[in-house]
């Protein structure tokens, strides 16, 4: 069923090189759950999602995956300058703390459209070049004036899925891919989290992929749904040539049609939904940061001071966050 498309894209490259495991908190350890299964947590978080065309945010009960205060959303300015997403992630953060105070400063995380290395975006997918070699870290902390966590945005749909959703307690390979103006994407291997893929740049068709099947591609080529999933089903066919996954989820804007499509997808992996659809970066760079203020937390105090300054400066660092672990809890 294959052969054809495999036989045109076999001699592919890919665009970019694949970026080892970025640090969300810049200087130190990167959080367990990039290197191990995800663990339970509870509190709250807030969690930012920075995409081509909105800026959302929300609280999130990092026991349940559950969004505790209304999903804010404002468009992303353009130009979408660093600047100029900012002061936007400024104003959406300010109204989800009015409408629900937290008790005690909570985490705060951030997914990007971009790879972050260090803390700085290495690449900008559908957002302003000036967002290249950014110091996303520091400067987000410094205009919000508390730590803030920046992860790459589909990472932090990964980190969803593989702490509440279809990834959760999944063995094997599995990819996710968010499908909207681009293409996100992140890769799982048994229960870990590899940062900063970039499969939508494949080559296809000496393209990347993300202008021919993306679901803002398919709009400006005036492609209907079974055509569109033909061409897409030649995207899957190449990742699963190179990586031989488990299981393949699919999330992002153009998943909210799935009933328009989903018949005419053909996979070898198993080819699930994602579970939370475009709450998924919200709720992952939610529990990124939930992660990393527990860890900076249980770490002894000589570990933590020198880890918790380079975050967003010493001060600011006092007050990382109240998730915790549960003593005790089992997982259905």
């Amino acid at each position: 069923m294959r052969d054809g498309a495999v036989a045109g894209w076999r001699a592919g490259r890919i665009l970019q090189p694949m970026n080892t495991p970025n640090e969300l908190i810049r200087g130190g350890a990167a959080p367990t759950a990039l290197r191990s299964a995800a663990i339970p947590l509870t509190g709250l978080a807030l969690g930012i999602d920075v995409g081509g065309t909105g800026v959302k945010a929300a609280l999130v009960d990092l026991a349940t995956a559950e969004l505790v205060s209304t999903r804010v959303r404002e468009k992303t300015p353009q130009p979408s300058t660093p600047e100029a997403v900012l002061e936007t992630m400024a104003i959406v953060v300010a109204r989800v703390l009015a409408e629900r105070p937290p008790e005690a400063d909570v985490p705060i995380g951030c997914g990007l459209p971009g790879a972050i290395k260090h803390g700085h975006m290495k690449t900008a997918a559908n957002v302003d070049q000036g967002w290249i070699d950014y110091d996303a870290t520091t400067r987000i902390s410094q205009r919000l004036e508390r730590p803030v966590y920046v992860i790459n945005d589909a990472d932090a749909a990964g980190m969803a899925e593989l702490a509440y959703g279809e990834a959760r307690d999944q063995p094997g390979t599995i990819i996710l891919l968010t499908v909207g103006t681009g293409i996100g994407s992140a890769l799982i291997s048994e229960r870990r989290l590899v940062p900063n893929t970039e499969f939508g740049h494949i080559l296809m068709r000496n393209k990347g992929a993300e202008t021919l099947v993306s679901g803002a591609a398919r709009l400006r080529r005036k492609l209907g749904w079974k055509r569109w999933a033909r061409d897409f089903n030649e995207y899957l066919a190449m990742l699963e040539f190179f990586l031989w996954p488990d299981r393949i989820i699919l999330g992002g804007g153009v998943s909210k049609e799935s009933q328009r499509y989903w018949q005419y997808l053909h996979t070898n992996a198993d080819l699930v939904k994602a579970r939370y659809l475009n709450t998924s970066g919200i709720i992952g760079a939610a529990y990124a940061a939930g992660l990393a203020a527990h860890e900076a937390a249980t770490r002894a105090p000589d570990e933590a001071g020198p880890v918790a300054e380079t975050a967003a400066g010493p001060a600011e660092a006092a007050g990382a966050g109240k998730a915790t672990r549960p003593p005790s809890r089992k997982r259905s």
